[in-house]
């Protein structure tokens, strides 16, 4: 995805940098095509792929929602991992 970020990229061209096979890159497109992250077009016998931001979007405003909650209640977690033991342990 992060390749996809610069544009749209052939198949071959996401697969080679990491060293995997068209096979193998296009079962992994089509994951991320499911969950509607990427569209791919078929021109001749390039597969085209590129980013779907709406769907990406979507996540992140949902995970906005709730970064508050967990940043307090981490804070919370981590000022309480660093207080003394109440109760150390008994030898």
């Amino acid at each position: 995805m992060r390749a996809l970020a610069d544009g749209e990229h052939s198949i071959g061209e996401l697969a080679a940098p990491l060293q995997m096979s068209f096979a193998g890159a296009s079962k992994h497109i089509k994951a991320l095509e499911l969950a509607g992250l990427v569209q791919r077009t078929v021109q001749g016998r390039n597969h085209i792929c590129r980013l779907e931001p709406g769907p990406m979007a979507q996540a992140m405003q949902w995970l906005q929602t709730y970064e508050h909650f967990w940043t307090e209640r981490l804070d919370a977690l981590e000022i309480a991992l660093r207080q003394p033991e109440q109760y150390p342990p008994k030898e």
